[in-house]
């Protein structure tokens, strides 16, 4: 049977005003039947308002710059100078000295296997004279082909960093890294031999790392807004990254189970707002679901009917059955027969 829209105040329909906190997020529930003030009108009013609903859930994240990646020389000398911690390394600039010759990064993924000189071919090549052209070195065809025209640009880069000119490039000469990088700790000193790790790096954009229990999962995806909280209380937009697809098992603590989470990546809208903090606890705000355009007033508008419905009281005494949607942001999502923008609603207290 089609349930009645609206029903008469003074015919039987008890009714009970639904607060913010008798329902959980997308549950319902009401409290013992109270009657309605004796005047039959509602102590306050509520306009039904067009508007988003926002679904968020806040978690707790790490702001971070990303794994640290260990930088080896495998080459006799000293260290006689070393960048300080923190600092950005971009293409051409040196990365560290040994024996006074400075050792400058070159961007690419092949690390430096064999010396680079007339007649030798390869992609390691193509990858060198990439970075030579970027650094403004002319007279060459960026190919895979190492030929004189090369060796002449090279002398002229060895001429500009101080070194021997002879044309050929030592492995230990140049330092290839993927791009930009951060200098995230020091594993050598100025002084000491210049074989094995010299230092770690990173990346330089900071991102937030979420390990999020995979009760939540259903939570997030790539692409979905997220507000980060930066622990002095100012926040800064983000957007989901990535979702880690393999699940692993947290340790438990004092008086709790083991849990099981996934990692989730946060990127940041704004780096400059998030200043120099690195490895700093954050809070991320995650929208887990978005409604647009969809009519709603405030929760303590809704009321329980006698028969189960849910409705809202109107101006003149009578109440009008709804349905529910989203609750979010103290508002509530509905739906129903001469429900619309504007109409004036009751809220019971």
């Amino acid at each position: 049977m089609k349930r009645a829209t609206r029903m008469a105040a003074g015919l039987g329909a008890a009714v009970v005003a639904v607060g913010a906190g008798s329902m959980a997020a997308f549950g319902f529930g009401g409290t013992d039947p109270a009657p309605p003030p004796s005047s039959g009108l509602p102590p306050s009013t509520a306009k039904v308002t067009s508007t988003t609903l926002t679904s968020t859930e806040k978690v707790s994240g790490t702001l971070e710059y990303g794994a640290q990646h260990p930088l080896t020389r495998s080459a006799p000398g000293i260290v006689t100078w070393l960048p300080a911690a923190g600092e950005v390394i971009t293409r051409g600039e040196n990365v560290y000295s040994v024996d006074d010759q400075p050792v400058p990064a070159f961007y690419g993924s092949i690390p430096p296997y064999r010396p680079l000189k007339s007649g030798v071919e390869g992609n390691d090549v193509k990858q060198f004279e990439e970075n030579l052209q970027a650094l403004g070195y002319k007279g060459f065809t960026v190919d895979t082909k190492f030929t004189s025209a090369t060796a002449t640009a090279v002398k002229q880069w060895q001429e500009d960093l101080g070194k021997p000119e002879n044309g050929t490039v030592q492995t230990s000469d140049i330092v290839v890294v993927p791009g930009e990088v951060r200098v995230a700790e020091l594993l050598a000193q100025v002084g000491v031999p210049a074989n094995g790790q010299v230092m770690k790096y990173t990346g330089t954009t900071r991102t937030v790392t979420v390990q999020l229990d995979v009760a939540k999962q259903h939570l997030v995806s790539e692409g979905i807004s997220a507000k980060v909280t930066l622990p002095d209380g100012k926040s800064v937009a983000g957007t989901v990254a990535s979702v880690g697809s393999i699940a692993t098992a947290q340790p438990a603590q004092q008086g709790s189970s083991t849990t099981s989470t996934i990692e989730v990546v946060v990127t940041l809208a704004d780096q400059a707002a998030a200043g120099k903090l690195d490895a700093a606890p954050v809070d991320v705000t995650l929208v887990a679901d978005k409604r647009e355009n969809v009519l709603a007033v405030p929760v303590g508008a809704l009321v329980a009917l006698a028969e189960g419905a849910y409705g809202v009281q109107l101006l003149d005494g009578t109440y009008v059955a709804v349905e529910t949607g989203m609750f979010a942001d103290g508002k509530v999502e509905i739906r129903g027969a001469g429900i619309s923008a504007g109409t004036v609603v009751g809220v019971p207290k």
